[in-house]
């Protein structure tokens, strides 16, 4: 018998965050508890507070009855509960948290980390800093940049470009140009946001051909799959995609037009689902890499043969250091992930987490 709760907290940024097509103040966490046996796993998403009331609402009672070892049993249970409610969006966050701590409940009742539960293709995982908000003035940047390449080691980071929709390409192209003078030899990554037209695009990354940006991520579009294709051709960097994935069906369809696919374990339906779209990247010979949250990911990271990287994204770092007790820090550019503890090797920090609780 498994039990699900969730509860879901809104926490403030440390500074005003935005994208080429988004800003922000506050990111939502919402944490799901599988139980069953005196034993409770826990997994999470970023995602609107009602998640959390899919999570008890929904999908609890589908997997009442679920053996806790079963989970792709569970999985599947839940995917054909919320077809209705509509997979992709807020109802297949809740679906991904549920699965990440049906994951971490069945290696804690085996008392195995869920690393080696997972099994290992790597020891390590490599990440890069990201962050550089278009938000952020040329001090803040600078700072940012300089301690992950100069005091962490880490040798790839990204800023955000495309700012206010692709409007200022003289300002994207300053900070690209600040960036690359800050961190040296390391490797710039930059990440639009969907927020240019194709061509725009491709005239963007050409004019800063002598920056040596290594990683262009959605420069058009995500839904515009011809446009991700017409860019990556026309330019040197790799083209990465695939953050908004909820299920197979999107990432083969993205597949055939990007470098390196990226895929969110806390939207794509979960480690379950995770491992399913990293293996359809591999049919078409590509690498993956991790979006966002970087702690729910680093066992099912280290689990995958095609994984590139992990997206160290400031704000869930931020967050998940607050919140959960054990958190990893990268070294070089390296994250190991837990060995020595059961499950994902986390305690969430209830007591800490308690002023922002919102559900």
């Amino acid at each position: 018998m498994v039990t699900l709760t969730a509860t879901a907290y809104t926490i403030p940024t440390d500074a005003p965050e935005g994208d080429g097509t988004l800003a922000w103040s506050s990111t939502t966490l919402v944490l799901a508890e599988a139980s069953a046996d005196g034993v409770t796993g826990i997994g999470w998403t970023y995602a609107p507070a009602v998640a959390a009331q899919i999570i008890t609402g929904m999908l609890a009672d589908v997997v009442t009855d679920a053996d806790p070892d079963d989970v792709p049993a569970a999985w599947l249970a839940m995917q054909r509960r919320i077809r209705n409610a509509g997979r992709p969006g807020v109802a297949g966050m809740a679906l991904s948290a549920v699965d990440n701590a049906l994951w971490d409940l069945k290696a804690r009742r085996h008392g195995l980390p869920l690393a080696r539960l997972l099994g290992g293709a790597r020891a390590v995982v490599e990440v890069y800093g990201s962050g550089g908000f278009t938000t952020y003035d040329a001090d803040r940047q600078h700072a940012q940049l300089a301690g992950w390449v100069h005091e962490q080691g880490i040798p790839r980071v990204k800023i955000k470009i495309g700012e206010s929709w692709g409007a200022d390409t003289g300002r994207d192209l300053a900070r690209m140009a600040a960036a690359r003078k800050t961190i040296g030899d390391a490797e710039l990554y930059v990440d639009a946001n969907g927020g240019y037209a194709r061509k725009q695009a491709i005239r963007v990354m050409r004019t800063a051909a002598d920056l040596d940006v290594r990683w262009f991520e959605e420069p058009v579009s995500s839904d515009d799959l011809a446009g991700l294709g017409q860019v990556r051709d026309a330019v040197r960097p790799d083209v990465a995609a695939g953050e908004y994935g909820y299920d197979l069906v999107y990432f083969a369809r993205m597949a055939p037009h990007v470098d390196c696919l990226q895929i969110d374990v806390t939207r794509c339906g979960g480690i379950t689902e995770f491992q399913r779209a990293a293996a359809v990247a591999a049919a078409h010979g590509l690498e993956v890499s991790g979006h966002c949250a970087p702690h729910q990911h680093l066992a099912v990271a280290a689990a995958t043969p095609n994984m590139r990287h992990l997206e160290w994204f400031h704000d869930h770092a931020r967050i998940e250091t607050m919140l959960f007790a054990d958190a990893a820090t990268p070294i070089g550019g390296r994250v190991t992930p837990h060995r020595d503890a059961p499950g994902n090797g986390y305690a969430f920090r209830r007591a800490d987490a308690e002023k922002w609780r919102v559900q």
